[in-house]
């Protein structure tokens, strides 16, 4: 679990297994206000390429300025990730072999707006985004809650985000993602598509930043899964 961003590390995971369900699909009208697209683009957006290389000043800006996204609007989709390079740093993400990710949200059997990870082939970053081993049957790990920023909580930090909090993701005692508490917000108010993350490891009371993350809707997910206890 190394360089910009651990929770999208691309090594054999002890995180519990996950079948998918039958995806609920949405319809292309509006939630909670926001329309969600039919069909997301294949590709990432102009906006989202040009945030991931934005410089670190310009990234903190943005991310000061977003708004809370909307859970349920995140409830059954996947979403294209981008590990952010700000322009001058060095390539570690991408040497790492984790610039590019997807992260998935489904409801739990419990209720809880729930998360994952799948691993990504690294083709070129404005190119298409392939789950391994197949997008028929990604593999998920490093899973997270998805809830609004609790104010009395140690994890804190901005209260205008969700957390995505790996610590309450039921992964296995020795999983290095439970250490993960990432903020996302909502870039532009009227774009319910494109979100930006900055990334937490908890060591003890300890916060340690690990660097932005982009987000991009790209395509339905699982709404609900099945999932077998950590052993």
């Amino acid at each position: 679990m190394t360089t910009v961003l651990a929770s999208q590390t691309t090594q054999p995971s002890t995180a519990p297994s996950a079948t998918p369900a039958a995806p609920t699909v949405m319809g292309s009208g509006t939630l909670a206000g926001q329309l969600l697209p039919l069909r997301p683009p294949a590709l990432p957006t102009a906006a989202a390429l040009a945030l991931a290389r934005a410089p670190r000043r310009e990234l903190e800006q943005a991310f000061q300025r977003g708004t809370t996204p909307d859970v349920e609007a995140l409830v059954g989709w996947d979403f294209r990730g981008i590990n952010a390079t700000p322009a001058g740093a060095p390539p570690l993400a991408r040497l790492a072999g984790i610039q590019k990710f997807v992260k998935g949200m489904f409801r739990a059997e419990d209720g809880r707006v729930m998360g994952y990870n799948s691993p990504v082939v690294q083709n070129v970053l404005d190119g298409r985004w392939r789950t391994r081993p197949s997008d028929i049957a990604p593999k998920r790990f490093g899973f997270y809650e998805v809830a609004p920023v609790d104010p009395t909580a140690r994890d804190n930090h901005y209260l205008h985000a969700l957390l995505l909090d790996y610590g309450k993701g039921g992964n296995a005692a020795w999983d290095v993602t439970r250490g993960l508490r990432d903020y996302l917000v909502q870039v532009d108010e009227a774009n319910p598509d494109l979100f930006l993350g900055k990334a937490y490891y908890a060591v003890g009371p300890a916060r340690v930043s690990m660097g932005f993350f982009v987000l991009e809707r790209l395509r339905r997910g699982p709404t609900e899964l099945t999932r077998r206890p950590p052993r």
